[in-house]
């Protein structure tokens, strides 16, 4: 109450200017007018939304002044102005999110979920196939005996009506998991397949993240080839 009210008395003062080192500085705090409402800016999920929007110069932010489209990681890329004072404040146009499968990485699963997993959220490769037949045809009576040397494991499989065998999991795996925007490729990437006593099964990412400089390297390469005539002209910047 005592803070307030303290503000509020020095709110009464008139506003006067000092002058430092060539800069100007006022010691009251000043609060623009608008004379409508700030709208929030634009959010979106697609890349294709946002070469629309430059193209279209939905808000004619490329008629007065060039963007800038920073890509800041495999989901996320916004477009932004330069800074256009003091207080180095942009004003952000679009923020672009991609909607991507979740895939908990490092997690076990029930086979049944793991399977319908790697159909669904990863990319088909030879890989991801072997692992489907191996995960599709575990033989429930034997999963609780898996074999495991420390690297690679061998699970029993059914290879017919009633007969069973021994095959070994592949390890490493290369796999392509949907992570960044559907209009680019998707980065390929080593995991390391583990399963454990019930058949439960989990990936572990196994490329230190370097997956994640490949996407944001593609969604440059599509952005850099739609917008390549803004780009020459300068009116558009692209950051990765």
């Amino acid at each position: 109450m005592i803070k307030e009210a303290l503000e509020y008395i020095v709110g009464l003062k008139d506003a006067h200017e000092h002058v430092i080192d060539e800069t100007t500085y006022t010691d009251k705090k000043l609060i623009p007018v608008f004379p409508n409402k700030l709208e929030d800016y634009i959010k979106a999920s697609t890349l294709t939304s946002l070469v629309n929007y430059i193209k279209n110069n939905v808000d004619e932010c490329t008629m007065t002044n060039r963007v800038i489209v920073h890509i800041v990681n495999p989901t996320t890329v916004e477009v932004k102005s330069p800074v256009y004072d003091m207080s180095m404040k942009r004003n952000n146009y679009i923020d672009i999110n991609a909607r991507v499968p979740r895939f908990n990485f490092g997690d076990f699963y029930d086979a049944e979920s793991f399977n319908i997993a790697l159909q669904s959220k990863f990319i088909q490769s030879n890989d991801r196939d072997i692992i489907l037949k191996v995960v599709g045809n575990l033989k429930d009576e034997a999963v609780r005996t898996i074999g495991d040397d420390g690297v690679s494991q061998s699970v029993t499989t059914k290879t017919g009506v009633a007969t069973v065998e021994n095959v070994k999991v592949p390890n490493p795996v290369t796999l392509k998991p949907y992570r960044t925007f559907i209009e680019v490729e998707q980065p390929e990437s080593k995991f390391i397949f583990r399963m454990k006593d019930g058949g439960y099964c989990a990936l572990f990412q196994a490329d230190g993240g370097a997956w994640e400089n490949e996407a944001i390297s593609n969604i440059k390469e599509y952005l850099n080839e739609k917008l390549s005539d803004l780009i020459e002209s300068g009116q558009v910047i692209i950051l990765a």
